[in-house]
């Protein structure tokens, strides 16, 4: 079961999980309108089942013996989400109510943390398990302070032995990648700059407001989306010991790279012009995040994540295919 399987990394995890028939995928999820056609997500593979969000705890209990795995990438992901209670319900409780039901039936459950959990990254970016250490975080918003919240509470059931037989919270940093043309302003700067860059045309970027940062100096770890599938679909499959893990490259690339690397893989000049921040944005701005990677390479993932440059140029390949 995919959880906000129609969804951007959802879908890629469906891609991942049906790949060579290796497993029956149901996916949970809302289309919602035509127009956002997240229903192409999932047109490329074959599908065990479909089911409403409100019908889920019917379909898990009908299905309990049957079930390999809980995928729960379903959440309101949407950083700007103004409605805090709406946040707390569908990040914090229902996946509290997921983990539960996977404990109770034995199991294995993989769910979406954030990056968004270290707010400005003044506590660093080590993704320790300690409790007094998950507590110290500073989420910038209401979005990064639920997927925070849940991450103590599931360390703290999992200390008090009542967690899933296996369970993993992932801490996603600067996903992009196929799939993410559903999300509007929440799309990563990749696909939001290709069209410009793959014409020839300015990339507009934010400008820097410290001045430890040059214009477009500020670093994410970008981390392509099907890398992230491959590790769920290793967890789906045995690897890794239970925990909350980053994942990301652990390397931080700027936004100037990244805007290089997509003028790059057009086969254009770089044109780039920095453009003002909205005040709204600016307090609540990371500079810089960076995943520790050493608890999942310890865990037992050693593959090799793609770089920055070739995972642009994967993605604007995949996009220039849907433009032809």
């Amino acid at each position: 079961m995919v959880t906000g399987g129609a969804g951007f990394i959802g879908s890629n995890v469906v891609a991942a999980l049906t790949d060579e028939d290796r497993y029956d995928v149901a996916v949970c999820d809302r289309l919602l309108t035509t127009d956002l056609e997240k229903w192409r997500n999932l047109a490329p593979y074959p599908l065990a089942d479909f089911i409403a969000p409100e019908a889920l705890a019917a379909w898990l209990d009908g299905n309990a013996g049957a079930l390999h795995a809980v995928v729960h990438m379903g959440a309101v992901s949407s950083t700007t989400e103004t409605d805090a209670d709406l946040i707390v319900q569908s990040n914090f409780g229902l996946s509290r109510d997921l983990w539960r039901w996977c404990a109770q039936n034995g199991t294995p459950l993989i769910y979406a943390s954030s990056a968004a959990t270290y707010g400005n990254g003044s506590e660093g970016f080590s993704d320790s398990n300690d409790v007094a250490h998950l507590l110290r975080l500073k989420p910038l918003n209401a979005y990064g302070w639920s997927k925070a919240a849940f991450d103590v509470w599931a360390v703290r059931q999992a200390e008090a032995g009542a967690a899933p037989p296996r369970w993993f919270g992932l801490k996603f940093f600067n996903v992009y990648g196929p799939h993410e043309q559903h999300k509007g302003p929440q799309r990563s700067v990749a696909h939001q700059i290709w069209p410009q860059a793959s014409r020839g045309e300015t990339v507009k970027l934010f400008k820097s407001y410290r001045r430890d940062y040059p214009h477009g100096g500020q670093r994410r770890d970008f981390v392509y989306v099907k890398d992230c599938a491959a590790v769920i679909a290793w967890m789906v499959q045995g690897g890794g010991r239970s925990g909350v893990y980053n994942l990301g490259t652990g390397q931080a690339r700027s936004f100037a790279d990244l805007a290089r690397a997509a003028f790059a893989a057009a086969g254009r000049e770089p044109v780039i012009e920095y453009i003002d921040m909205p005040e709204t944005l600016r307090d609540k701005y990371q500079y810089f995040t960076q995943a520790d990677m050493t608890r999942l390479r310890a865990s037992g993932w050693n593959a090799p994540f793609m770089s920055l440059e070739d995972g642009v140029a994967a993605y604007g390949a995949w996009l220039a295919a849907r433009e032809g």
